[in-house]
């Protein structure tokens, strides 16, 4: 099932997750329609609070950046490279800092650079409540902590100097107000 995003401005964006018991309610059913909703948006990654729930759960799934030729080098990691974090927690940030044009499923039509680690080490549990922790670097690392921001309340804008804030506010409280279009289901803040 297809589910509406949350736009900028809605107030769940910016709770901090709580943490999910192996027996919550619907959660096969859960990840599994936040899958469909990140595919229908195009999307590669999609945290709980952007379909309304303040939850530490997100999924990643890099597949289409595989087909990409700025990834060739690491198309074969890129390609089987669906998962779902639960109770994520992000160990450790090592390696350079990188700066890469983002976007958000929530805040259509702003993409900005934001930097990040290169490398992470996070703790988290999959879809069956297998506990892991693994280590993760490039484009998986920037999604991962993309993603992980969004657990904590944090956007990507939050990232940017004071002055491109300043150059994106308009655009922001455009978005909040349900004045941007998009191919996918989007709920505005009231």
């Amino acid at each position: 099932m297809i589910l509406p995003i949350r736009a900028f401005g809605d107030p769940v964006l910016r709770k901090k997750g709580k943490d999910i018991s192996q027996d919550y309610p619907g959660l096969k059913d859960l990840v599994s329609n936040m899958f469909e909703t990140m595919d229908e948006a195009n999307g590669i990654g999609l945290a709980a609070p952007q379909v309304g729930l303040d939850l530490r759960l997100f999924v990643v799934d890099l597949s289409p950046l595989a087909e990409d030729e700025d990834y060739a080098d690491i198309a074969t990691e890129l390609k089987n490279f669906k998962k779902v974090f639960i109770n994520a927690t992000i160990l450790e940030e090592t390696g350079e800092v990188w700066k890469f044009n983002e976007g958000c499923l929530s805040i259509p039509e702003v993409r900005e650079d934001v930097a990040r680690h290169e490398t992470i080490t996070i703790e988290y549990y999959d879809e069956n409540f297998n506990k892991h922790t693994d280590t993760f670097s490039d484009m998986r690392a920037r999604v991962i902590q993309h993603e992980y921001d969004h657990i904590e309340g944090i956007l990507f804008t939050d990232h940017l100097s004071s002055l491109k804030k300043k150059m994106v506010k308009g655009k922001l409280t455009k978005i909040s107000h349900g004045e941007v279009n998009v191919n996918y289901k989007m709920r505005f803040p009231k």
